[in-house]
């Protein structure tokens, strides 16, 4: 591991102030750490965010479920309010790694970092929520771009993720056995909206599928989206699966994904 300096601001103003340079945000440290140690990724300075109380916490505001930036996968999982309003946001949340993992990991860090496999993503895109930084609302649809690559800007800080509540949702994912990290992971959430479908692990960064949300709109069913096939062109192909087996794979798991939410 590269040197660095530590910093643990108690504010958000201070955390802000505190990022310069080559400095990076701490947010749990389960992706961000282990590159470090492997010299894999370097900071100047690292500013952990974990005494900064008002970056966590979940609260319910009306139809919305707010959650702290720096509240634990873990703690999502847990939380009475999620589990009442979203229970298949806490569903994911448990499903993420393994108690480790989720007792560190963080729902900003997850998403700050956005890993192709990650969960989170397919819970945010598919539900339609809204990510709340230092600056700005940003919404789902907006947010992700590409491998690694969000809309956040330079010292852009994530402060809380608005969650609306659905009328019914589910997730499922085909995970890899040793990480959990979703191979394919897919959440679909019926709406006052509409319905979306969101997939995590097949390409570069969590997306939608609008023909299985047209379709489900007409009919949520599992048999709605059953003839539904994506294009395997530029799905990600890996020792895990290839670009054809996940792409087939996103059908089969928004089959289980309609079958979980009708269930719940």
């Amino acid at each position: 591991m590269y040197p660095f300096e530590y910093l643990r601001p108690d504010s958000v103003a201070k955390a802000v102030a505190a990022l310069d340079g080559e400095a990076r945000y701490l947010a749990g440290g389960q992706s961000l750490v282990q590159s470090m140690k492997l010299r894999l990724s370097s900071a100047s300075a690292l500013v952990d965010l974990s005494a900064v109380d008002a970056l966590s916490g979940v609260a319910r505001e009306g139809s919305t479920v707010r959650i702290g930036a720096m509240t634990r996968h873990s703690e999502v999982a847990r939380s009475a309010d999620v589990r009442a309003a979203i229970p298949a946001l806490a569903d994911l949340a448990n499903s993420i790694g393994d108690p480790m993992v989720r007792n560190m990991g963080t729902l900003g860090g997850s998403l700050a970092n956005s890993d192709p496999a990650a969960d989170y993503p397919a819970a945010v895109l598919g539900l339609g929520a809204t990510v709340q930084t230092d600056r700005r609302p940003i919404a789902a649809d907006d947010y992700f771009r590409d491998l690694f690559t969000t809309a956040l800007e330079p010292g852009e800080l994530i402060v809380s993720v608005g969650f609306p509540v659905p009328q019914r949702a589910a997730y499922v994912k085909f995970k890899q056995p040793a990480s959990r990290f979703a191979l394919v992971g897919v959440f679909v959430a019926q709406t006052t909206g509409g319905v979306r479908v969101a997939v995590t692990g097949v390409r570069s960064h969590a997306f939608r599928v609008p023909a299985m949300e047209q379709a489900l709109a007409r009919d949520f069913r599992p048999e709605a989206v059953a003839g539904i096939r994506i294009d395997a062109a530029g799905c990600n192909s890996d020792l895990h699966g290839s670009a054809e087996y996940r792409a087939a794979m996103v059908t089969v798991m928004a089959k289980r994904a309609v079958e979980k939410a009708l269930a719940g």
